[in-house]
């Protein structure tokens, strides 16, 4: 009989456990969502974004390991600037938005949070442009900025944390 009782109270806490865990992953916080709208007042101008969910394939599977990336892409067409956080997620392995939409002409504004670690911006190879914000940095307001002339898929890594899913993307198109 207590065997059985403790295997009862086993799979009572363990399901009380992963309930407590899907509604603490639902405030955007963790690595495994979709990290809310992506920067909230930071993101150009403070307007909110709109997960669509129609991500370019090219874009898709470069990010299919991205941490936060949850197969939508924030669409911030109309925008002239964008901020995407570098060092976000809950330890501070991720782009925050992973995924955007922007006109061509618009700047995106990466800013270091100060957690993770170093971090840097550099274009993946399959990038439509290359741009690279130099030396990994660890302090937090840094700011990198690339404005977006063309069209084009826009691929990009952090290079001490590629491996770790540290990995973003721009759909850049034309307005």
């Amino acid at each position: 009989m207590s065997e059985r009782l403790s295997r009862r109270r086993y799979v009572a806490g363990t399901g009380a456990a992963l309930a407590l865990g899907t509604l603490a992953g639902c405030s955007g916080g963790g690595d495994g969502g979709s990290g809310g709208n992506g920067g909230g007042d930071d993101s150009g101008g403070g307007s909110e974004a709109e997960a669509l969910d129609d991500v370019p394939s090219a874009l898709d599977e470069y990010l299919s390991d991205a941490r936060l990336y949850d197969g939508s892409i924030l669409d911030y067409t109309g925008e002239d600037e964008v901020t995407v956080r570098v060092g976000a997620g809950d330890v501070g392995f991720a782009f925050d938005p992973p995924a955007i939409r922007v006109d061509a002409g618009t700047t995106v504004v990466w800013e270091w949070t100060g957690q993770g670690g170093a971090h840097n911006v550099q274009s993946a190879e399959d990038s439509a442009s290359e741009f690279n914000s130099g030396s990994a940095v660890t302090e937090e307001g840094t700011t990198f900025e690339q404005t977006f002339d063309s069209a084009g898929i826009q691929l990009y890594y952090c290079l001490p944390h590629q491996t770790s899913g540290m990995l973003g993307g721009i759909d850049v198109v034309e307005g």
